[in-house]
């Protein structure tokens, strides 16, 4: 079958038909009770210009490129019904009342024939969630947006994904560091796509405010069309259906540790209820491995949400969503038995992901021990995780000199220590580590924020070339891509250290 416009496609409102909404049209910031969404189309814009495409995005929906009007929000097509979705959520540990999408407007949702999938527009104007916003979006965070939802799905890690990437023609105002200096920057608009975007928060807001009806309507919702195979009816259909979340969303959190992502605002609103990576705001990879680092400078000084901490964190929010699921149980203390759940399902997907990257048959006793000591090895001098542990996963002998290339000062490098480790992993792997393993989980190529900053100055510049070039080059993070090894296996550069996007990011990153 042919590609088709977006416009042809078979939309459906599912969320609209099936949830309480609000009776108000249009995006002017309000308190709205009691629903799930609002009726909201996106705030036209000048020029619509197609910058960034995801082939495969495209394909799965069956659609070609173009429809800048669509994408950029300065036309809505027939057969689309838009809205801005309603959630609360608990943010740095607050809980901060109604949320809900201030700079997304979802599209709908298209039937694939294979499956369903929503389509929203990010940075589409007001809506009646902005609260003090404009709903808009900047080219630099839209950027960052596309390529680390599409790096990510080609990491293997779940995640929502980018179709597009529009920029809008008009300039948007926003003070990059929150210190006062305010600037115009150039618009932008993704379109980014997932099976819904419900978050734990979708929950909580009901909860929060003793709305149980629509509490109870959106989780027969949720199972009905996104968990099809559980049941709500009972205590014991409500704690498999959570399960099911806990493990998804430990499994998703094990990738992160895994590749040395921080997502930076693990805020309960910022959590999908499917287990995907959401809100790429200021995230960032490890250079240095430090497990006390949050790229986010609103998180510099309490560090909550830092790499080291991801895991716990991810049990805090699931608390969270277990206290809002609640009011619908018979027997509530029987919740505990989910969030034990949490914590023994990320345990077991944490040992299968220190397996694999060591290249061990499996994770057996003693084996903790191992990664205790290597992590502590890590953090003795600056160290790049994602080049360690590549060069690890083709070692031929127990020696540190293999692995210099990792270290930022080889004159720093405790060689001593190093040998040791490696002699004891040596010795546990039988000197033959599989390495085939080893490479399928320690990716040669992440987007590194200075990275991603270059794609950003050239494209500031009007050349798209370097985020295409990245685009393609992190659709195959496993592989040695050998031309590009010179330019992209490389660790942080000196300008890098200190730049803001690079160190240091702000929520509107």
């Amino acid at each position: 079958m042919g590609k088709k416009s977006l416009s042809s496609l078979q939309w459906l409102s599912r969320f609209l038909d099936e949830t309480p909404g609000d009776e108000n049209i249009g995006g002017i910031p309000r308190q709205v009770p009691s629903v799930c969404w609002s009726r909201v189309n996106p705030t036209p814009i000048p020029n619509p210009i197609m910058r960034l495409w995801s082939n495969e995005m495209a394909d799965e929906l069956g659609v070609y490129e173009g429809d800048e009007e669509i994408l950029g929000g300065k036309k809505v097509a027939d057969f689309m019904d838009p809205y801005a979705q309603r959630y609360g959520g608990h943010q740095f540990g607050n809980w901060a009342g109604q949320l809900g999408d201030g700079r997304a407007i979802t599209l709908g949702e298209v039937d694939t024939g294979t499956k369903i999938l929503e389509l929203q527009l990010k940075g589409s104007g007001v809506t009646p969630y902005s609260r003090f916003a404009d709903g808009k979006a900047v080219l630099r965070s839209s950027i960052r947006e596309f390529l680390c939802s599409e790096a990510m799905h080609h990491l293997g890690i779940p995640t929502t994904r980018a179709l597009s990437m529009v920029t809008t023609g008009e300039e948007v105002i926003r003070d990059i560091m929150y210190d006062g200096r305010k600037a115009p920057e150039p618009g932008a608009i993704v379109c980014r796509v997932a099976e819904s975007f419900i978050r734990f928060g979708s929950f909580q807001i009901h909860t929060m405010t003793r709305d149980y009806e629509t509490l109870q309507t959106l989780v027969d919702y949720t199972v009905k069309h996104h968990f099809p195979n559980f049941h709500t009816n009972n205590d014991d259909g409500l704690i498999e259906w959570l399960k099911k979340i806990a493990d998804e969303t430990a499994l998703m959190i094990a990738h992160w540790m895994r590749v040395g992502f921080v997502h930076g605002v693990m805020n309960t609103d910022n959590m999908s209820i499917h287990g995907l990576t959401i809100d790429y705001g200021p995230y960032g990879w490890l250079e240095d491995f430090d497990p006390n680092w949050t790229p986010n400078t609103t998180d510099a000084t309490s560090k909550r949400y830092r790499f080291g901490q991801q895991a716990q964190i991810g049990a805090w929010n699931y608390a969270r969503l277990l206290e809002s699921i609640s009011p619908l149980m018979e027997e509530e203390e029987r919740l505990y038995e989910a969030l034990e759940f949490y914590y023994d399902s990320y345990e077991k997907h944490n040992n299968v992901m220190w397996a694999n990257k060591l290249g061990l048959e499996k994770f057996k006793s003693g084996d903790e021990e191992l990664v205790i000591e290597l992590t502590s090895i890590l953090q003795k001098v600056e160290t790049d995780m994602t080049i360690f542990f590549r060069l690890l996963s083709s070692l031929n002998e127990p020696n540190i000199n293999q692995l210099k290339f990792a270290f930022y000062n080889e004159d720093t490098i405790p060689v001593d220590e190093w040998n040791n480790w490696l002699k004891k992993w040596w010795h546990r792997v039988n000197g033959n580590p599989d390495k085939g393993k080893m490479k399928l989980a320690n990716p040669k190529y992440v987007l590194r924020n200075w990275m991603a900053q270059l794609a950003i100055d050239a494209a500031e510049k009007e050349d798209y070339s370097v985020a295409i070039e990245l685009y393609e080059l992190l659709k195959n993070p496993y592989d040695e891509q050998s031309d590009f090894e010179v330019k992209w296996f490389q660790k942080r550069p000196e300008w890098a250290r200190n730049r803001v996007g690079c160190s240091m990011l702000s929520c509107s990153s």
